[in-house]
């Protein structure tokens, strides 16, 4: 009889320590989650306003005291919830009449996937058309942004669609690093389209997308002339979106060349990357307008910022060591 005491005491003695060696390990595991998550952020907020729209706004009213206008985008994208996609839409309808109310200088970016898209064309494209009237309403401007190259069809059949009607206030991204973009741009720009010329940040297999930095800087380099070349005949405006100091430097002269008064594009940078080249750009006579990300849902952009550039990786592992 003692012995069975025995054996079952401690064989509850083991359950307990195995169950407590699980939780410790399942504790510590979310102690080392809740840390990562803190430091990401921490690094983050170079590049994301803050987690609602009173961050952003913040930040554009400082963008427009310094004569830079303000991109807004509620961040958020690869939705398939219905309830989700639903407030993002009532979000920035909101945030357009915040926007408007405020008297700030600026407008909204949209991500595709984040208004339906994964789910359907036809739903993305009746919410892009919801946010457009209201945009148009209010005299503002809805840029759409690209995303991976199995949506860039779709984006740019709904900002052909959308631009039948709202054609004076809606624009569209393009990326450098597709190999199809030449293509894409040549027929935007037959159709006068707003658009907003960036490198991209998706990862992306060789068929379908330039891997080499000197190929992609190559190909912007001749989108952006494209661009330039044809200001002087079309109606529309477009955007060059770069941080790379050889291509702003290309723009500055091809704008002397085809647009001496800079009121047909605008220089577009990210909040957080090279302050003080926006200013300068300002002081030149420019257009120039920042990219002002906010919302709860910022690891996945944060994690391709931090991947751009070595330097980013080096500010996350400072952020580590001095925690």
């Amino acid at each position: 009889m003692n012995g069975v005491l025995y054996v079952h005491n401690v064989t509850q003695t083991k359950n307990w320590y195995s169950n407590e060696v699980s939780l410790l390990e399942t504790s510590n595991q979310e102690v080392n989650a809740s840390l990562v998550q803190r430091l990401l952020f921490k690094v983050a907020r170079r590049w994301v306003s803050g987690n609602t729209y009173k961050n952003a706004l913040s930040i554009a009213k400082e963008c427009n005291s310094k004569g830079i206008s303000a991109i807004l985008n509620y961040l958020g994208e690869d939705t398939t919830d219905n309830i989700i996609i639903e407030n993002t839409i009532e979000e920035y309808l909101s945030l357009l009449d915040k926007i408007q109310s405020n008297r700030i200088e600026g407008c909204i970016s949209v991500k595709p996937t984040q208004v339906g898209l994964r789910i359907s064309y036809d739903m993305s494209l009746n919410n892009f058309r919801k946010i457009a009237r209201k945009a148009k309403s209010l005299g503002r401007f809805m840029w759409m942004d690209i995303e991976s190259s199995q949506f860039v069809e779709d984006t740019i059949a709904t900002y052909l669609d959308l631009s039948r009607d709202y054609k004076h206030s809606t624009g569209l991204a393009i990326q450098s690093y597709l190999r199809r973009s030449s293509s894409d741009l040549l027929h935007l720009i037959e159709q006068e389209a707003n658009v907003r010329l960036v490198k991209g940040a998706y990862r992306e297999d060789k068929t379908s997308a330039f891997q080499s930095m000197e190929k992609i800087n190559s190909n912007f380099s001749k989108l952006m002339s494209m661009l330039f070349e044809h200001s002087y005949s079309s109606h529309s405006t477009f955007a060059i979106a770069t941080h790379d100091p050889k291509l702003l430097d290309e723009a500055i002269q091809l704008s002397r060349k085809y647009d001496a008064d800079c009121r047909k594009f605008e220089f577009q940078l990210l909040m957080g990357i090279h302050n003080e080249m926006k200013e300068k750009l300002v002081k030149k006579g420019f257009r120039v307008s920042e990219y002002i990300p906010y919302g709860k849902l910022w690891l996945p952009y944060s994690l391709r910022r931090i991947k751009e550039r070595k330097r980013n990786i080096l500010l996350l592992a400072r952020s580590i060591i001095q925690s």
